[in-house]
């Protein structure tokens, strides 16, 4: 990975460099569980549109804070939106809750996750220390959003196999689509990463969609993103809750990621 950590550090969230930001102190169950309660020091790596990235400053372990915020515009939400378009009070103990079941069902399908454990209570998610690239990693099962205003495509045309995207995560650019050429060239990925991010993507999809279907909902599509550890290998990372994805219920309706969360905690509860 050395040939390209100079690159790296422009085009990538590096878990473990801290900003200046001001320390956010939390009394919190530590290890999730495991120890008594006790009380630690977080500091902000980075604060994103849903959840902030806090590091505790005694033992260097990453955790992620899941926020009441939900992306959209003028008020009307949108998974695939850039843009924070509300507060719902509650959202982000659901995201996590759901995010918990998730990650530990692609954990016990082989799926290596940066997933170590959560407490709810705090809306706390404790992950591994990687290097996260500014790519999001898309799979669409049928056209819809962004991909028919694109093309000019009709919704709800199936894909047969799966449709695969790489976007680089640049809201002033729109998020354009990038190549494994670009980016190796740029420094994000190394040879193969780009591969083996695609493969695993492949198998959140067969997972996701067989027990979204159990729930009566049909994946339309989603996004992961990815991060690779000091020996390049690639783990899934961030959350994986209704933010990511698109799905239609037993009616046909598209539910917002506020109204499918509610009705995936109905199932896991």
């Amino acid at each position: 990975m050395d040939d390209i950590s100079n690159k790296a550090a422009h085009n990538c969230n590096v878990f473990g460099k801290v900003k200046n930001r001001q320390p956010v102190i939390f009394m919190v169950n530590y290890e999730m569980d495991v120890k008594p309660e006790r009380r630690i020091l977080m500091k902000t790596i980075y604060d994103g549109k849903t959840k902030t990235v806090l590091t505790d400053e005694g033992s260097g372990d990453i955790f992620l804070l899941f926020k009441d915020d939900a992306t959209g515009e003028n008020g009307v939400f949108d998974p695939g939106s850039n843009t924070v378009g509300g507060s719902v009070e509650g959202k982000g103990k659901i995201g996590l809750k759901i995010s918990k079941y998730f990650f530990e069902l692609m954990e016990r399908s082989g799926i290596p996750t940066h997933y170590l454990g959560a407490n709810i209570d705090k809306g706390l998610m404790q992950v591994r220390s990687l290097t996260v690239p500014t790519l999001e990693f898309v799979l669409r099962y049928f056209t819809a959003g962004s991909m028919c205003r694109r093309f000019t495509l009709e919704e709800d045309i199936p894909f047969e196999p799966p449709y695969l995207e790489v976007t680089l995560k640049d809201d002033e650019q729109g998020d354009p689509l990038i190549s494994e050429r670009l980016c190796i060239m740029k420094g994000i990925l190394a040879e193969g990463q780009y591969g083996e991010a695609l493969d695993i993507l492949t198998k959140v999809g067969e997972v996701l969609k067989k027990e979204l279907a159990e729930m009566e909902l049909t994946l339309i599509d989603f996004k992961i993103e990815v991060g690779y550890d000091e020996n390049g290998k690639i783990y899934v990372v961030d959350e994986i809750t209704p933010d990511i994805w698109r799905v239609r219920d037993k009616n046909g309706k598209i539910p917002n990621q506020i109204d499918c969360a509610k009705l995936i905690l109905d199932k896991i509860s």
